[in-house]
Order: structure tokens, then C-alpha cells, then sequence
């Protein structure tokens, strides 16, 4: 069972702000927990040092599982479980294969990305989100810190890095 969890969040008014209060917050030693915008804010991801995203890849299983099972699935209906002879040709016709293998394969890829993504982003239809701020849907960003990620550095400490870091608010938040 997860325990209560405790955030101090920054709020910001501006994406040139935020981006800077980043990066001076990342140097003085301090672990973000998430950054909350209402748009999507150009190399945020870069500044917070997030990894490329593996979701290509798979895709690109998903694309193979489906253009295996889809060229299996038609080869045996066609040569062992209802075979049939189509204008003098052969059984197994990869060519007429063709257009069933490529929509089998754009279907298992996207239900697969779709699959992992929730799954990585754990957006579960039972799951609670976390709302740290009701703004961040409408014109602020914010900076959730988590208190015990950071408890070597203590309350006090975080929100002074905040405040230097140009943050409009300062607030604490708790989740049970």
C-alpha cells in the first residue's frame, strides 16, 4: 500500500521562466518529480533529462506480430483448412496476401501502442489522477517536487530553491 505522499509545487507564469527555474533547479541538486502544462512546452523534455521514448520499437514488434500472424493465419485457411484453387493459381498466393497482411499489421501495431502506453503511463480506468493544481488546465505551469525523494535536502531548503528559481507561488500538497 502506498503511503501519503507530499509535494511542494512551484508555480510558474511563463514557459521561458519555467524552462530556466528547471535547469537552476536540476543544478542545485534537487529531484523533479513531474512538470505540469497546460501546452506542450518545446525541449522541457531535454532540460528535465528524459530519455528518447521506446515506443518505436514497440511499434515495431507489434507491426511484426501482426504480419506474422496475418501471412500464417492466411497460408493455413488457404492451403490446409479450406483450400481452394482462385483462377489456376497456386494455394498460397503471397502476392493476394498482401493487402489482409498490411492491415493486420497497422491493427496489431496501433492496439499495441495504445496498450503500452497506457500501461507505461498508468492511465488505468480504475486509477485516480493526481491533481496538483486545477491552472495547469488553463494557463500555469508547475513544478511538482516530491518531499521524499528529497528528504535529505528538507522542506525549507526546496522552497527557498523555488523562490530563487522566480516562482510566482510556492505551495505544499498532500495525496493519501
Amino acid at each position: 500500500m502506498e503511503r501519503d505522499k507530499n509535494f511542494i509545487l512551484g508555480v510558474y507564469e511563463d514557459e521561458d521562466v519555467l524552462m530556466d527555474a528547471v535547469v537552476k533547479i536540476r543544478k542545485s541538486g534537487v529531484k523533479i518529480h513531474e512538470v505540469y502544462s497546460p501546452f506542450p512546452v518545446h525541449g522541457l523534455d531535454e532540460v528535465l533529462g528524459y530519455r528518447r521514448s521506446r515506443l518505436p520499437i514497440a511499434a515495431f514488434m507489434f507491426g511484426l506480430l501482426g504480419t506474422s500472424l496475418a501471412l500464417i493465419m492466411q497460408f493455413y485457411m488457404m492451403k490446409f483448412d479450406w483450400p481452394m484453387i482462385i483462377g489456376g493459381k497456386d494455394h498460397a498466393a503471397v502476392p493476394s496476401f498482401i493487402p489482409v497482411t498490411f492491415e493486420m499489421t497497422v491493427l496489431l501495431a496501433a492496439f499495441g501502442m495504445v496498450g503500452v502506453f497506457l500501461i507505461t503511463s498508468n492511465l488505468k480506468p480504475w486509477s485516480q489522477p493526481r491533481i496538483f493544481d486545477i491552472r495547469i488546465t488553463d494557463d500555469k505551469h508547475v513544478i511538482a517536487i516530491d518531499l521524499a525523494a528529497n528528504a535529505a535536502l528538507g522542506e525549507e531548503k526546496i522552497s527557498d530553491v523555488l523562490k530563487n528559481a522566480y516562482a510566482s507561488e510556492v505551495n505544499k500538497k498532500s495525496f493519501v
